[in-house]
């Protein structure tokens, strides 16, 4: 379970997109994994019916017709779209945000140290020469043609009369969630919503990974609080707003016409009548 602490920030749901390369500027090229970070806050929990604060983030778009009904009332609820993934962080207080409020790559910051959690590539069933790195049996006389890369001895004899559990064994390989720490974000791509960390991490390409602020290293200065939110998204608040204005002032205008029209017809009414008047 996550560690809250004081200035614990929510973490974001990447898409790994592979391994590339960036030229300090020294020259010198560091190996670097790309992910695209484009969260929406799907579900913020009650402290007082749950019990815990936390936020639901989720990322990808999903079709409708792929989505089952509960998801999709659950989207609904939210006024969001329906999302292929979803995962929940622990928050603090301070640093909720609002339902609809997006996150992008901005979250993050050149410099700074991450956690990142993945799933291993699965690589089926394996041997225990493949899986464990074992040397195997000796490539000699006595050693049978099919016997060179087997497991060997896995118990005792009468005493204990069993193979312990965890043994190292030939069985699934990979297909484990794996953290890899401490790993440098190098740079930021604020436009396209990607990050740059150093070093590799598990899963293959275009999969889902969790991004955390590193537990063991001090937050740097100049992280967004309480998260980084999209500008976009401020945008298009912005934008609604200044619809809004617009339509008020449709409507009053629209509203002036009509006390003008009402106004005239009442003048044309009343030249009709005073003309009938005359002429009889």
């Amino acid at each position: 379970m996550t560690q809250v602490t004081a200035k614990t920030r929510t973490g974001v749901i990447a898409k790994k997109l592979g391994m590339t390369r960036i030229f300090d500027e020294s020259g010198a090229h560091v190996p670097v994994t790309a992910f695209q970070i484009n969260n929406t806050v799907v579900r913020v929990t009650d402290a007082e019916k749950q019990g815990y604060i936390a936020m639901q983030l989720g990322m990808g778009e999903r079709k409708a017709s792929r989505t089952t009904q509960p998801q999709r009332g659950h989207f609904a609820k939210a006024s969001v779209t329906p999302k292929q993934v979803l995962q929940e962080f622990r928050v603090t207080n301070e640093n909720l945000l609002d339902v609809g409020a997006e996150i992008g790559a901005t979250h993050f910051i050149a410099g700074q140290f991450v956690d990142v959690t993945g799933t291993t590539v699965g690589r089926g069933f394996a041997g225990a020469m493949k899986r464990w790195n074992f040397g195997g049996l000796p490539a000699s006389h006595g050693v049978s043609a099919k016997a060179h890369r087997s497991l060997g001895g896995t118990g005792g004899r009468q005493d204990p009369g069993k193979t312990f559990k965890n043994k190292k064994m030939h069985g699934h390989m990979g297909d484990k969630t794996r953290m890899q720490m401490n790993l440098k974000v190098v740079a930021v791509d604020e436009e396209n919503d990607v990050i740059f960390v150093k070093g590799c991490v598990p899963g293959s390409e275009n999969s889902w990974v969790t991004i955390r602020d590193a537990i063991k290293k001090k937050q740097p200065e100049g992280l967004q609080f309480p998260a980084g939110i999209k500008q976009t998204s401020r945008r298009a608040d912005e934008q609604t707003r200044v619809v809004a204005d617009e339509d008020k002032n449709l409507q009053v205008s629209d509203a002036a016409v009509e006390e003008g029209d009402n106004e005239s017809r009442l003048l044309v009414s009343s030249s009709a009548g005073t003309s009938e008047g005359e002429q009889s």
